[in-house]
């Protein structure tokens, strides 16, 4: 019997894979947990086979989660499941232990493939995902070396929620000159407007 763990924010999410694994007769789901610090919870007393992992959760994420699981409990599988693809948030869970890697917009019956397959001992990466990041503390493209101070100290206030105007009130300067400086990021980092600009920003708050 494979046991499993879920850790996800969105209780959707939960509920769905909770339908996709109900009839597979060797699964078994002995824990749901909506943060990291409910989920460690769970993983010490069930100690699953696998733990399904979102990254962005309140209280303890999923790179620190999984860093502790696997120092305690090293026998233990960890996919992670986030919507975004960064290459140094893979690196991270990778380069703490974690056996799969699935993007939230893959098919839900890649869930059940890559439960089956790292609690046989193998891994499991979303297609999307460059296979050079896939190696044990392979260095990622470090992009926010390129950014000056002032930008990314405007990116972390980006990934905390700050609003233009907020960050304009919070650093004493005009709200054009924000707005210029998140064209600037947006262009030194690749970005594809304001919405990608804040996902990256979210996804590498913990890492300024």
């Amino acid at each position: 019997m494979i046991t499993v763990a879920i850790a996800e924010d969105h209780q959707s999410l939960i509920d769905g894979v909770q339908l996709l694994l109900k009839y597979e007769d060797d699964i078994s789901i002995v824990g749901k947990a909506n943060d990291g610090e409910e989920l460690l919870n769970i993983v010490r007393r069930k100690q699953p086979k696998v733990v399904l992992m979102d990254i962005r959760m309140p209280k303890i994420d999923g790179i620190a989660a999984t860093n502790i699981i696997k120092k305690e409990f090293p026998s233990i599988k960890v996919i992670a499941f986030s919507m975004f693809d960064q290459e140094d948030a893979i690196k991270q869970m990778v380069n703490a232990g974690a056996s799969g890697y699935l993007l939230k917009n893959s098919p839900l019956d890649e869930v059940l493939t890559a439960i089956q397959q790292v609690a046989q001992g193998g891994t499991y990466f979303d297609a999307a995902i460059d296979p050079s990041l896939l190696s044990k503390d392979a260095k990622p493209q470090e992009k926010k070396q390129v950014l000056s101070k002032s930008e990314r100290e405007v990116l972390k206030l980006i990934g905390q929620g700050k609003t233009s105007s907020e960050i304009a009130a919070i650093r004493f300067n005009s709200v054009s000159t924000i707005e210029t400086h998140r064209k600037n990021i947006i262009r030194k980092l690749g970005l594809q407007g304001k919405g990608e600009l804040l996902r990256y920003a979210i996804e590498k708050k913990y890492d300024f």
